[in-house]
């Protein structure tokens, strides 16, 4: 049980430096949460963290990571569930929705989504961030380039 509880700790480690290396600073702010992003090609993932969060590895695959934390009293902050919805599609197309996963790994929570890369074609990513209940979702919008292995 040790050794599988350490291996899903350095996989998460991995996917989350992984996206801290792609695209760091991505971040919204709202209130007292911080709404992290990043969306990277899913071949920057090694084959032990692909396989450990059961996602596919391939040149057209991306893969975007959200995750919230809510700022404490004492000025850090702890990760907290949030509901994330969203699409994304080119700019002069009509956009595809994405269908996250929520993983939760020692402490950490992500919402997880994959979808289809076009090669140096700006996506334009919709979300929804729903951070409490009881108020209407932060809305957070981003585009990005890919470019893809030939």
């Amino acid at each position: 049980m040790t050794t599988r509880w350490l291996f899903c700790v350095i996989a998460l480690f991995g996917l989350s430096l992984m996206a801290l290396v792609a695209h760091a600073g991505q971040q919204e702010t709202a209130g007292a949460y911080e709404i992290h992003y990043s969306a990277v090609s899913t071949r920057f993932l090694t084959p032990e963290v692909a396989r450990s969060y059961g996602l596919q590895r391939s040149a057209g695959l991306g893969l975007i990571n959200v995750s919230v934390r809510k700022r404490q009293d004492d000025g850090t902050t702890r990760a907290t569930n949030a509901g994330v919805k969203g699409s994304v599609g080119l700019l002069d197309d009509t956009p595809k929705a994405l269908n996250f996963r929520t993983v939760r790994d020692n402490g950490a929570v992500y919402q997880l989504a994959t979808f289809r890369l076009q090669y140096d074609a700006p996506l334009h990513f919709a979300l929804k961030v729903r951070t409490d209940r009881n108020a209407e979702p932060e809305r957070v919008d981003f585009i990005q380039r890919f470019y893809l292995e030939r």
